[in-house]
């Protein structure tokens, strides 16, 4: 069997070489938008994004991890350039120490590529489909540990109202162990409009996870086939109007003098109630 070729490096002495611009002052591009692209950072998530090798758009490595990467690039046939350099220059470029010396950048799609319909069409008709949506998340932490336990929870795709914060912002990505490159996300236009479409539309049932007088505790959460839980911000939660669109409430019981939970946890909650709910088995690999 012949193996495939080597995927080429450049090696980058100099910290003002033009050619890694792109990895320039990475937290101050973080506040400025990077024109179509996304960063990443460590090699976990990078081998979650050689899944998609057409998405990459360059790559800077330590010099160790271009060599214990090296036979992983070739495998994936990355044909996007991999810059090599010097950790201590890694970090000047970058702006900040890169403990794990893997820096990538990678396309983002097209916004009319992220519609409901573009992502989820296919699904529409009576197949099961288990999704996760959000209002008003603009804590880049809660954004990323939402992708990540969606994916732990094996479900379908997420999709966002509009006032939520970018989940390819490059820290929800590393907070999301990468999950936010490898599940399928949408941008929906403004809500309630999209939740009643998902439901008379696409046979949604909808359960908002919010702390209300007729909320039904969590164990009783419905299991639809066709499910999706709905997650509010941890200041306003959900407005009466979503709420109104839902098909049932539900909350997860606490004690007395605690109002509620970060949406992280809360959702994690929620998605190993409906797992054992369903009979789940834990799949057993970290997320």
């Amino acid at each position: 069997m012949v193996s495939p070729p080597a995927a080429a490096t450049i090696t980058i002495d100099d910290p003002g070489d033009p050619r890694i611009d792109v990895f320039r002052d990475v937290r101050d591009r973080d506040l400025r938008g990077r024109d179509g692209l996304f960063m990443a950072e460590s090699e976990l998530v990078l081998r979650r994004l050689l899944a998609s090798p057409d998405r990459l758009h360059a790559i800077l490595l330590s010099r160790e991890k271009a060599t214990r990467l090296h036979p992983t690039l070739a495998r994936a046939g990355v044909t996007c350039p991999v810059y090599v350099a010097a950790l201590p220059l890694i970090s000047e470029i970058a702006g900040f120490h890169v403990h794990r010396g893997v820096l990538a950048t990678g396309r983002r799609q097209a916004v009319s590529d992220l519609t409901v319909e573009a992502v989820f069409g296919t699904r529409r008709g009576t197949t099961p489909l288990t999704l996760v949506l959000a209002a008003g998340l603009t804590n880049v932490d809660n954004m990323g540990a939402l992708f990540r336990n969606a994916a732990a929870f094996g479900v379908d795709g997420l999709i966002l109202d509009p006032t939520c914060c970018d989940p390819l912002y490059r820290k929800a990505i590393r907070v999301s162990m990468g999950h936010a490159l490898s599940l399928p996300f949408a941008v929906s236009g403004a809500w309630p409009e999209a939740l009643i479409r998902l439901r008379e539309e696409w046979g949604m049932t909808l359960v908002a996870a919010e702390v209300t007088p007729e909320a039904r505790p969590v164990v009783e959460l419905p299991r639809s086939p066709r499910l999706g839980l709905v997650f509010g911000s941890e200041g306003e939660g959900l407005s009466d109007a979503v709420l109104g669109a839902c098909d049932a409430i539900c909350a997860i019981p606490m004690a007395p003098g605690v109002s509620s939970l970060n949406v992280a946890v809360a959702s994690a909650v929620f998605l190993y109630e409906l797992g054992r709910g369903r009979g789940d088995k834990t799949a057993g690999n970290p997320a």
